[in-house]
């Protein structure tokens, strides 16, 4: 199969832009609660449709009354919170576009994007934030470009917003509301810069509505009004504006987390019926999990229960697909209760214990790792997606889950691949462009934009991902490999942050191996060995080698697991272990977590040459 689209039916012209979703959410539930605000001190504020288009409706005053027009470009620099919410309806609503700039952004990067999108005004948290947006318009030679900030007083607030605004009537917002059509710019979304220079992505009102309404055709079961979820992925990705914008429409009641370490806390009081997270955040439920049953002198059980997880998950997935599978043992039965009752229900309970499904997204899921939390009474559902297609181009379903695949295109949108595997796509959500003609030619071919990921379709129209076209190696031998799965089984241990393989241009293939720095520690206590070297990086942005034999060889397993299942051209035979910052701050991962391997290649070249010093068979090889 070469080629699957999904059919939308429902009426698109339902909405005529973004600002449609509140209006018509306020009159179909106005007293119904959208947002819930967790302050510091635990307590949480209620907000209902109605309040929320209220503040929407002020916001949207004072930015007409400081002069901000239609398809003027104004960027917001802040963390994910309900703010940024509501200054983005407010845009939305005057025909404004949005440029969001992650928060961890370096001053060079905000000059770039402030640049790159003509912006002409922006918002900023705090005072940090607001002198960082101060100062690359100062460079740019635009020092009087308006800043205003959340929390700060070394700019005009939104309340200052807010009273500018009193002037400007309902019916001149009425009629900005009415200006933007599908066509119309909403946002300039840049790429997270992985593997090139960012991008200034140009997604419509059309390009998100006609993700909402694919979402809405697609998953009933999850959004809708009785449903209530957190958002701690960065607003500044498309894919949390997305799920945003579906909650909106579809009644859920949201929760913005500017902290992802505060999530889990989070969820504990608020009890979501889903989350959207990337695939780091499950492997640290399991690695907290692991801890407690330590705790208690139970962590050999934890295995076990863990093992047995992954196993249920694998026969549901079977059962789902109509496979014959074995009868269920009286013996399997009892194992199942016991770990229900001391592990199972217990991380649902940390969850909040409403826990439905788990959206995942923005990075590469491991099939063992979706198989696991299946069995834990947890069902995960994968899509793919990219900026440049507004988030999800495919998702799985509940009832239709293969875990090695991201399942099939969204309503309305076609997925094609190319003769040389590059998936290409169709739809609703893909972009116009970018803000350079020059990319936007390079970007499409016959109509269909080119992803840039390899992939195939299965007999039933399943995509399944096999790497990155920027990723592919060629070795010196003229061998061609894609790293992904050596790569995704690599990080299942819970020792691993990231894997990556090098060796363009060599003789063999080669490791870096990025090691989880707390884990270690854990790792070192429970093996109780006292000679670990310290693990203090050396500076910000830098990183360590280590060098320990009981170490290399916890991850010499599996290594040599992920190796067996490949050829043996496209085997690992050496691997370097470090530790680096992984934090955004470090500039090695994107604020989703995901590895910039150009970045960590060019940082760490002087591991790299050590993997080609000496040839495979010395202590560190695998």
């Amino acid at each position: 199969m070469r080629e699957i689209s999904t059919p939308l039916n429902l009426d698109l012209e339902r909405y005529r832009n973004l600002g449609d979703l509140l209006w018509q959410r306020a009159e179909a539930g106005p007293d119904h609660i959208i947002f819930e605000v967790p302050s510091e001190n635990g307590e949480v504020t209620q907000i209902s449709t109605t309040e929320f288009k209220a503040q929407v409706v002020a916001v949207a005053k004072g930015l007409v009354a400081s002069g901000i027009e239609p398809e003027q470009r104004v960027a917001i620099l802040s963390p994910t919170r309900f703010e940024w919410a509501l200054l983005d309806l407010a845009m939305q609503v005057i025909g404004a576009v949005v440029v969001p700039v992650y928060e961890s952004s370096a001053l060079a990067q905000v000059q770039l994007i402030l640049d790159d999108s003509d912006a002409v005004a922006a918002i900023g948290a705090s005072s940090e934030h607001v002198d960082r947006l101060r100062q690359a318009f100062a460079e740019l030679g635009r020092s009087g470009a308006q800043v205003w900030g959340m929390d700060t007083e070394s700019a005009p607030t939104l309340d200052d917003l807010r009273a500018a605004g009193a002037e400007v009537s309902d019916a001149e917002i009425e009629r900005l509301r009415q200006l933007p059509a599908h066509e119309s710019l909403a946002s300039i979304v840049y790429t997270s810069g992985t593997t090139s220079r960012p991008k200034g992505v140009l997604i419509t009102h059309g390009n998100f509505l006609g993700q909402v309404m694919a979402v809405a055709d697609k998953y009933r079961g999850f959004a809708n009004e009785q449903a209530n979820t957190l958002l701690f992925l960065p607003m500044a990705h498309v894919l949390a504006r997305g799920v945003f914008y579906i909650c909106l429409a579809s009644g859920v009641r949201v929760a913005l987390i500017g902290d992802p370490k505060q999530a889990v806390a989070a969820m504990a009081t608020l009890k979501p019926t889903f989350v959207m997270v990337v695939p780091r955040v499950l492997q640290k439920i399991l690695i907290a999990a692991g801890d407690a049953a330590r705790e208690k002198h139970l962590y050999w059980l934890w295995e076990r229960a863990r093992e047995f997880a992954h196993l249920r998950g694998m026969r549901m997935e079977a059962v789902d697909a109509g496979r014959p599978v074995a009868p269920i043992t009286a013996r399997q039965r009892l194992r199942y209760q016991l770990y229900e009752r001391l592990f199972y229900r217990r991380i649902r309970a940390t969850l909040g214990g409403r826990m439905q499904q788990i959206l995942v997204g923005a990075a590469a899921l491991s099939p063992d790792l979706a198989l696991t939390f299946r069995g834990l009474g947890i069902p995960i559902i994968e899509g793919y997606g990219l900026t440049e297609t507004t988030a999800p181009l495919t998702g799985n379903l509940l009832d239709d889950f293969v875990s090695e695949t991201v399942g099939y295109p969204m309503p309305g949108s076609s997925v094609r691949i190319a003769d040389d595997g590059e998936v290409l796509a169709k739809g609703p959500g893909v972009c116009r462009g970018y803000t350079s003609a020059e990319a936007t030619a390079e970007a499409f071919v016959d109509g269909w934009f080119r992803t840039g990921d390899y992939g195939e379709l299965d007999e039933r129209g399943r995509l399944m991902l096999r790497g990155r076209r920027g990723d592919m190696i060629i070795t010196a031998g003229g061998k061609n490999m894609l790293p992904t799965e050596w790569e995704r089984a690599v990080e299942s241990l819970d020792l691993v942050a990231h894997a990556v393989v090098v060796g363009e241009g060599k003789p063999f293939l080669g490791g870096l191996i990025v090691l989880d720095p707390e884990a270690v520690q854990k790792w070192a206590l429970r093996e109780r060995i006292s000679d670990l070297p310290s693990l203090e990086l050396p500076d910000l942005g830098g990183y360590l080698s280590v060098v320990h034999e009981r170490l290399h060889e916890a991850v010499r397993k599996v290594v040599d697991e992920a190796n067996s299942r490949l050829s043996r051209a496209e085997q690992i035979r050496k691997f370097e272990l470090v530790i680096a910052d992984l934090t955004d701050a470090g500039g090695l991962v994107t604020p989703t977590l995901k590895l910039k391997r150009k970045e960590l290649v060019k940082r760490l070249r002087s591991v790299i040459d050590r993997i080609y010093e000496v040839l495979p068979g010395s202590s560190r090889s695998s």
